[in-house]
């Protein structure tokens, strides 16, 4: 089945999110070969998702994200219990055994 192609404003978000990689990186005072290191990845993987090449995987994306010190962030803002909508929601839709 052929891939559908990426909305723009993923691929812009993808752009952004890994300029914030680099930000964070810098800012932490850590090189590329320290965060690849730490994240257990190839130094080019790390290199890609900088340079906001989608196509990395999920677990490099996070292992990264861990090795910055962001991974609890990156979880609490995709926690769809973090919000006013997610918690009103699994009220009414999730069987009491799904919910926390």
């Amino acid at each position: 089945m052929p891939s559908r192609p990426t909305i723009r404003r993923v691929s812009e978000s993808v752009i952004i999110i890994g300029e914030n990689l680099v930000t964070w990186r810098k800012l932490l005072g850590l090189t590329a070969e320290q965060v690849a290191d730490r994240a257990g990845i190839a130094r080019g993987t790390l290199a890609r998702l900088e340079h906001g090449d989608g196509g990395a995987s999920l677990n490099a994306f996070c292992s990264v994200v861990n090795a910055l010190g962001q991974l609890n962030r990156l979880v609490d803002a995709t926690d769809p219990y973090e919000t006013d909508l997610g918690r009103a929601r699994a009220d009414q839709i999730l069987p009491m055994r799904v919910r926390r």
